[in-house]
């Protein structure tokens, strides 16, 4: 019978010298030649059974210390060499196993001042945000993820898009939809692209929503996508043929550093082109100013989704017909944050939107339902917020359903120009920036202390707060 074979050379060295002991005299005790056990410790020769066994009763060594993996080391070593800042530097994982296995002290040193390095970026990114609101720009080197690009450049401007909105409005007219706009794009499809729609089960297309195949010409729509979903997806894929000149156009004013992130860009104007298309400006307008913004009231008129109407309501900027300028933000139940827009960029200065008193937060807890308060900001700043939990695609029964937190708001003196304005009445909501930036005293929510103020422990006396600082 084959013997099983197994090179753990970093890890015999690592027992021989925690034993203290030179390579002769545990070949010696091992009843093989140092030579032999050089090369071992090598790799270059496999530790057989026998050596094993031998090991294991000579110097009550655990079998599985020298089979096992390198395991956690591996793990985090992995999460380091995925940072953009390293991304490409390794062909695969070969040379990390190496130093995981033959260096554990070192891939654990390496782990330490990564998280050091991620630290300190963190902090320094806090600071900047904090001079910025002071009206002090710092500019910090740092290594963005293409995705980190786009996000930033469409959160500080306003989400405005002047060709698009004429594009889509322009096209909304000439298929005159009426009350079936699904069957005018999709006429629209196969009458000057021969392309066809098709919705298509979970079990032929699991992972995707949306897949045009070029060779059938045939738009494939997952069947997990609500209606409302599976409208955007065709309102999608007929924006960015019809209207490709004015989302070029508009993606050209972003200059953006790499492919990738132009990829991302014209995906995120072509979704933007859909809402424009699904609900053209002038009307959408007219029907928002109408029914004072309500949300729910405007997705049963224009038969879209809660989502689709809040991302809306902060594209109205047109000049001379600009409606009220909401922001938005989407959470995650992690406090991931997903989106972010505004009417006039997001007021990241001025609201934050990291606190954990935000209705966005609490809208987890009660799906469904719509909560309405008025936050006070530690700078006096007061602004209306809108929050509700909105559902992904149809769940199986093994699956978790993807649930995220819409927040919509605006300053607090446009409260009455909308139909929720009887919160404006509602006494303010202590709220302020992400914890590290926010200096107000004994909150019951705070996360971590500023970075702005010393911690103030008191062996005497402690605050409401688990983190007091002076």
């Amino acid at each position: 019978m084959a013997e099983n074979k197994i090179f753990a050379g970093p890890r015999v060295r690592r027992i021989r010298n925690g034993l203290q002991l030179t390579q002769t005299a545990m070949a010696e005790a091992l009843g093989i030649s140092p030579s032999y056990l050089n090369l071992i410790e090598r790799n270059q020769r496999p530790l057989t059974v026998q050596l094993l066994l031998k090991l294991a009763s000579v110097y009550k060594v655990d079998l599985e210390e020298l089979q096992g993996e390198a395991g956690s080391g591996l793990a985090q070593l992995r999460e380091v060499f995925a940072d953009p800042l390293l991304a490409g530097e390794l062909p695969g994982d070969q040379e990390l196993v190496e130093v995981a296995e033959a260096a554990p002290n070192v891939s654990g040193g390496i782990v330490k001042l990564y998280r050091a390095y991620r630290e300190q970026a963190s902090r320094l990114r806090d600071l900047a945000a904090l001079l910025a609101g002071e009206g002090h720009m710092a500019a910090l080197a740092d290594t963005r993820l293409p995705m980190d690009e786009v996000r930033e450049a469409f959160e500080a401007r306003p989400n405005h898009f002047a060709r698009i909105e004429e594009a889509a409005e322009a096209l909304h007219a000439s298929l005159s939809p009426g009350d079936d706009l699904s069957g005018a794009m999709k006429a629209w499809l196969r009458r000057e692209h021969g392309l066809a729609v098709r919705t298509l089960p979970v079990h032929v297309m699991p992972t995707l929503r949306r897949r045009f195949d070029r060779h059938s010409m045939r738009l494939f729509i997952s069947e997990r996508l609500s209606p409302f979903d599976q409208l955007r997806e065709i309102a999608i894929e007929v924006a960015s043929i019809a209207c490709h000149e004015a989302i070029a156009a508009e993606l050209e004013q972003f200059r953006f550093t790499t492919a990738e992130a132009r990829r991302i860009g014209r995906f995120e104007l072509a979704r933007y082109a859909a809402h424009a298309l699904m609900m053209p400006y002038a009307a959408f307008l007219a029907a928002a100013q109408r029914m004072k913004y309500d949300v729910a009231v405007l997705a049963a008129r224009f038969q879209v989704s809660y989502e689709q109407v809040a991302n809306r309501l902060t594209m109205l900027q047109r000049a001379g017909a600009a409606g009220v300028p909401f922001f938005l933000m989407e959470i995650d139940s992690a406090g991931n944050r997903l989106r972010r827009a505004g009417a006039q960029g997001f007021p990241h200065a001025r609201f934050g939107g990291g606190c954990p008193k935000l209705n966005v937060q609490a809208a987890f807890a009660v799906p469904g339902q719509l909560l309405v308060d008025r936050v006070e900001m530690p700078d006096g700043t007061e602004f209306l917020t809108v929050a509700r939990t909105v559902d992904g695609p149809q769940a199986a029964f093994h699956e978790r359903v993807r649930r995220t937190a819409i927040l919509i708001g605006c300053e607090a003196t446009l409260a009455n120009e909308t139909v929720y304005g009887a919160a404006a009445v509602m006494p303010a909501i202590a709220t302020g920036p992400a914890c590290r930036l926010c200096e107000r005293q004994g909150c019951l929510a705070r996360a971590e202390p500023p970075i702005t103020r010393p911690l103030g422990l008191d062996e005497m006396a402690t605050g409401l707060s688990v983190f007091d600082f002076q």
